[in-house]
C-alpha cells in the first residue's frame, strides 16, 4: 500500500530506504522542540504549551508534505521567524504574543493565496537575487546576536552598547564548548551534530548544577494555554502591518528556495518535466496557518531535509516517518524543560554561522546590489529587527538603481514592497 501510494518503484527507493531518511532528518532538524520553546516563552507563552505546539505543528506540517506533495521535506517552526516574533514583534515593538500569533495567521493566508493564485512566481521573479542572500545572512546575524546575548559571552555596556561578558563563569564557558561540540560533530558530518549539542550540554549542566533535571517521559502537557489563542483582530493594528509584510516575504523566500533546493538535490525538479512544487509551496503555507492556530510562530521546510535525501530518501514516505517522530517526541516534555539556555544557545549561534554563507551569493563588484545587500544583513543585528533590515534594503536598492540611471532593473515587485516600507516610516512611526 505504501509503496504504491508513494510510488516507491518509479522513485528507485524501497520502505526501508525511506523510513532510515526519515530518520536522519529527524536527528537533524529535532534541535526545534528544544529551541524553539525556549524563544517563545521569553514573550510570556507557556514553555510546556509551546513545546507541544512545535512538536504537533512539525508533525502536522510534516504530513501535510507527505500527502499533499508527497516530497521528502520535513517541516517544523522555522528558527529566524519564531526570533524576529519573539524578540522583535513582541520584546521590542510591544505587541502581545496573541497579536504576534493573529499576524502569523494572516500572513498564512497571505501566503496561500499568493500559491493558488501563481503571484508568488511574480514576487520571486521580482526580488533581486542579491537581496535574497542578504536576508538569509542577515537573519542569521540577528540570531547571533540572540544567542550571543543570552549565553552572557556579550552584555550590554553604556560606554559601546555591547561589550565581551565574564567568559570564566560557567554559563559563557557552557555555551562556548557546546558550540565547538555541533561545529566539529558537523564538520565530521555526524547526522543529529545539533541535537548531540544540546544533550550534552544539557547534561553537563545537570552535573554542574546550573540547570535540574526534570525527568524525560511523559504524558504531553496541555496545549490549551496557547491553542486558538491568536488574537486576527489584534493583528489588524496599523503598526502591524509592516511584521506581516516581513512575514511573508521571509516565508516565501525561505518556503521557495528551501523546497527548490532540496528538491533538485533529490532530482524531484527537472527542467522541462512536471514537478510538485505548487503542491508543496500549498502543504507550506497550509502548515503556517495551523501552526498559528496551535500556538507557534511560522512553520517552514526545513533545509536539513537535505539530510534525508542523501540518505536515499526520494518520496512523501520519508516526510510520514519525520511527522510520526515528530508525535512521538511529544513525550519527552520533562527533558525538553530541563534544556538550560546556555545549551540553544550554541545551537542557534551555529545556525547563524550556516546562514551566513549566502553572502557569497552577492555580486560585491556592483555596488547597486553590494550597498542594499550590506545594510540588509547589517540593520538587522543593530537595529534587533529583520523588518528594519528588509526596509533599509529595499529602499536602498530602488534609490541606488533609479540614482544611477538604472531604474528599469527594478522590477515592480521591489518598488512595491519600498513604496510599502517608506508608507511605514512616513505614517506609522
Amino acid at each position: 500500500m505504501l509503496e504504491k501510494y508513494f510510488e516507491l518503484k518509479e522513485l528507485g527507493t524501497s520502505v526501508r530506504i525511506e523510513v532510515i531518511a526519515g530518520l536522519t532528518t529527524f536527528l537533524t532538524m529535532s534541535y526545534i522542540i528544544f529551541v524553539n520553546p525556549e524563544i517563545l516563552s521569553s514573550t510570556g507563552m507557556d514553555k510546556s504549551s509551546v513545546f507541544v505546539a512545535t512538536c504537533l505543528a512539525a508533525a502536522l506540517g510534516s504530513l501535510i508534505m507527505a500527502l499533499v506533495a508527497k516530497w521528502p521535506i520535513g517541516m517544523a517552526p522555522g528558527m529566524g521567524l519564531n526570533a524576529f516574533f519573539a524578540f522583535g514583534v513582541v520584546g521590542a515593538m510591544g505587541f502581545t504574543w496573541q497579536q504576534a500569533l493573529g499576524a502569523v495567521f494572516i500572513s498564512g493566508v497571505i501566503f496561500l493565496i499568493l500559491t493558488v493564485t501563481g503571484i508568488r512566481s511574480w514576487l520571486i521573479a521580482g526580488i533581486p537575487h542579491s537581496m535574497r542572500s542578504a536576508i538569509a545572512a542577515g537573519i542569521g546575524m540577528f540570531l547571533a546576536i540572540i544567542a550571543l546575548k543570552s549565553s552572557g559571552i556579550v552584555i550590554a555596556s553604556e560606554a559601546t552598547f555591547v561589550t565581551l561578558g565574564h567568559l570564566t563563569t560557567t554559563g559563557p564557558l557552557l555555551a562556548i564548548l557546546g558550540f565547538f561540540i555541533i561545529a566539529s560533530l558537523d564538520g565530521l558530518k555526524v547526522p543529529g551534530a545539533i541535537l548531540i549539542g544540546i544533550l550534552a550540554i544539557t547534561i553537563l549542566s545537570w552535573v554542574l548544577g546550573v540547570s535540574q533535571f526534570q525527568g524525560i517521559v511523559s504524558m504531553p502537557p496541555s496545549i490549551a494555554p496557547t491553542f486558538l489563542q491568536l488574537d486576527i483582530i489584534g493583528a489588524m493594528h496599523s503598526g502591524l502591518v509592516h511584521v506581516i509584510l516581513v512575514f511573508v516575504l521571509v516565508e516565501v523566500f525561505d518556503a521557495t528556495g528551501t523546497l527548490i533546493g532540496v528538491a533538485k538535490r533529490a532530482r524531484l525538479i527537472e527542467e522541462g518535466k512536471p514537478n510538485r512544487l505548487g503542491r508543496a509551496l500549498l502543504a507550506d503555507s497550509s502548515a503556517i496557518v495551523a501552526g498559528s492556530l496551535l500556538g507557534t510562530s511560522s512553520t517552514t521546510a526545513y533545509v536539513e531535509s537535505a539530510s534525508g535525501v542523501q540518505a536515499g530518501g526520494r518520496s512523501g514516505l520519508t516526510a510520514l516517518v519525520i511527522a510520526v517522530l515528530f508525535l512521538a517526541a511529544l513525550f519527552i516534555s520533562p527533558l525538553a524543560a530541563s534544556v538550560p539556555v546556555y545549551a540553544t544557545a550554541p545551537a542557534l549561534l551555529y545556525v547563524a554561522c550556516l546562514m551566513m554563507r549566502e553572502l557569497i551569493e552577492v555580486d560585491w563588484t556592483e555596488i547597486t546590489e553590494a550597498a542594499p545587500a550590506a545594510l540588509t544583513a547589517l540593520m538587522m543585528p543593530f537595529t534587533y529587527s529583520i523588518a528594519n533590515g528588509l526596509a533599509f534594503g529595499f529602499i536602498s536598492y530602488a534609490v541606488l538603481k533609479t540614482a544611477t540611471g538604472k531604474f528599469r532593473d527594478v522590477h515592480l515587485a521591489t518598488w512595491l514592497v519600498a513604496i510599502l516600507f517608506v508608507i511605514r516610516f512616513a505614517f506609522v512611526e
